[in-house]
């Protein structure tokens, strides 16, 4: 927003209740050229996976495996016509696995430190390669990628992957890193537990040690000498069985073991060896990396790293999984990142008032901690991480995910995000393997996701193969994400939160309700979320401060149309009377007010 339109904003603000606006409204505005993005966040190799044979704990010949190619154009037209901006593939990068690939040049790995017979994800094997379980030719799986790049930029999407730089998996090797391609750990001094030179942390002398089975199934133990710290900061030679065992840390020149003491001058070779990858992946087609964990990892390397791509990929995108509100700022204006995931604020808060833990207006406080950088932060109800809405473990319903959704989508300017499945009602509780019957979709296992399956219909994507309730779920996921994009307001507008003038009364209850404004011109959208199980009647106050603020027009009777249903109305835009609006059990409204 310019200075001179701030300053006026202040001023007018300042006639009115000050203290009232403090609470009340989000002053930031978005250039016109800017874009909200929707994300559609898909783990790859279940996506086209169709076999549906899903025996637990069983390996890739019997419950079978999607692959790249199964994001035809016909695939991914539907992804972009459902709404998306970006399709964030989820495990890309080769990564540890159960099954064996030797035959290909591929170094095989301990069962003992694989979790599940697929592997996880998020422990990194050869970050130069692509995983070969999503390769219809495992020979040509990087070309299958680059083909898959290209299939969803010409789809209008753009890629999203996985960029994981805080651990690696215990046998980290890479098979195909270009020439003059310095391995990760390849120079280190192990005789050294902390070096700046050095790419982990050892402890020399040390076998490494864990509570659980060393050696599986395998013939013998796996053996690591000397030990290395396991990923989720465990300096020590031992791991537990709920520890990242899997993964080994990687040092960025932080000695934990020291008062966590830096060494960034000389710039460490992890830095440079991670800022390569970025680098390698950019040049492939990437447009975004997702970065896993991202403030485990100094904010110092990320300013470094950001600013290096960037140099030669201007329009390359950052996205931050963090948890610590603390950091934020610092990983925007310091680490360079464009987006944060929005988890310890806005998810909780709309998943603790879905599951009525909480009361709606507590989703006010969602925006007053952040406003300063709430363009910059991403809002989620669901990804591999968190437990589906609908599963036993959180709703129950996928219908009780229409309402925080509102909220997530129209919030502000920053991006959304959907899990795949999660416009479908995913349940994911089936017990896959390691993963277990825990509400996620696993990130371990082979699997079929059964409405994915049935939505993709071999290919068609026809619908034939779902319910009623699915089709009507999908597409008021559809019509919401699209109104991300077409709607000025949602996509680069002012912000007005009305729940400090609609306090509880016999037609409105903040407890279940929760209603606000986006403005951008004489656009103006009245949006009511309804957490209850029951329809309601609302009359919702909107207070003379927007009209003084924004210097729009009130009106005793106001054309409004639902952008959610298509159901014209009039309702009151006046100071001087509440609008009288209807809401739906378990969802809301989008009012356009003309």
């Amino acid at each position: 927003m310019k200075r001179h339109i701030l300053k006026n904003i202040i001023v007018q603000a300042c006639i009115g209740l000050l203290t009232s606006l403090t609470q009340a409204c989000s002053f930031y505005s978005e250039p016109a050229e800017m874009q909200k993005p929707v994300i559609y966040q898909v783990f790859t190799r279940l996506f086209g996976n169709d076999t549906n044979v899903n025996v637990r704990n069983a390996d890739i010949t019997v419950n079978g495996c999607g692959k790249m190619s199964d994001f035809t154009p016909k695939a991914l037209e539907e992804i972009h016509k459902f709404g998306a901006t970006h399709i964030w593939y989820t495990g890309i990068i080769e990564h540890a696995t159960q099954t064996d690939y030797s035959t290909y040049g591929i170094q095989r790995d301990h069962h003992a430190v694989v979790k599940g017979k697929a592997g996880s994800a998020y422990a990194i094997k050869d970050y130069y390669d692509v995983d070969p379980d999503i390769a219809t030719s495992v020979l040509s799986r990087m070309k299958e990628f680059e083909a898959l790049a290209a299939r969803t930029h010409e789809a209008g999407l753009k890629v999203v992957i996985d960029f994981v730089p805080n651990h690696v998996a215990r046998q980290y090797h890479s098979d195909v890193c270009p020439d003059g391609t310095e391995d990760l750990g390849a120079a280190d001094d192990t005789t050294r537990h902390f070096s700046p030179a050095n790419n982990f942390y050892y402890f020399p002398g040390e076998q490494f040690t864990a509570d659980f089975d060393l050696q599986a199934d395998e013939s013998s133990p796996y053996e690591e000498q000397p030990a290395r710290a396991t990923g989720n900061d465990v300096f020590s030679s031992h791991a537990r069985k709920d520890d990242w065992y899997e993964t080994v840390k990687l040092n960025y020149g932080v000695d934990y073991t020291n008062g966590r003491a830096t060494h960034f001058d000389p710039v460490p070779s992890t830095w440079e060896k991670m800022t390569n990858i970025l680098l390698f992946w950019a040049g492939k087609g990437v447009d975004a990396f997702r970065c896993d964990m991202a403030e485990m990892v100094p904010s110092e390397f990320w300013a470094y790293a950001t600013s290096k791509v960037r140099e030669r990929y201007p329009h390359i995108q950052f996205i931050a999984e963090i948890y610590g509100p603390d950091a934020y700022r610092r990983y925007i204006h310091e680490g360079g990142f464009d987006y944060l995931y929005d988890k310890v604020g806005l998810y909780d808060t709309l998943r603790a008032v879905t599951i009525g833990n909480a009361n709606a207006s507590a989703i006010t406080s969602c925006w007053q901690a952040v406003d300063d950088i709430r363009p910059h932060m991403l809002s989620f109800l669901e990804n591999h991480d968190e437990q589906r809405i609908a599963s036993d473990f959180f709703a129950g319903d996928g219908e009780h995910g229409r309402a925080p959704m509102i909220v997530a989508a129209t919030f502000g300017t920053g991006p959304v995000m959907i899990y795949f499945g999660q416009e479908l009602g995913e349940r994911a509780m089936d017990e896959e393997g390691f993963s277990g019957r825990d509400g996620r979709t696993t990130i371990f296992d082979y699997w079929t996701v059964e409405t994915i399956s049935r939505w993709r219909n071999r290919g068609k994507f026809d619908g034939q193969r779902l319910t009623p309730q699915e089709v009507e779920l999908q597409q008021f996921y559809s019509r919401l994400l699209n109104l991300c994009s077409t709607e000025k307001a949602i996509r680069e507008g002012d912000f007005f939160d009305l729940m400090y003038v609609n306090p509880p009364s016999e037609h409105f209850n903040p407890h279940r309700q929760y209603a606000y404004l986006r403005r951008a011109g004489n656009e103006v959208l009245l949006c009511v979320a309804n957490f209850d199980r029951q329809p309601a009647t609302l009359d919702i106050n909107i207070p003379v401060d927007v009209f003084n603020l924004y210097g729009l027009k009130a009106k005793s009777k106001a054309k409004a149309t639902d952008l959610l249903t298509g159901v014209a109305s009039t309702v009151a835009f006046t100071s001087e009377k509440p609008a009288h609006v209807s809401v739906p059990a378990l969802g809301g409204v989008i009012l356009k007010i003309k």
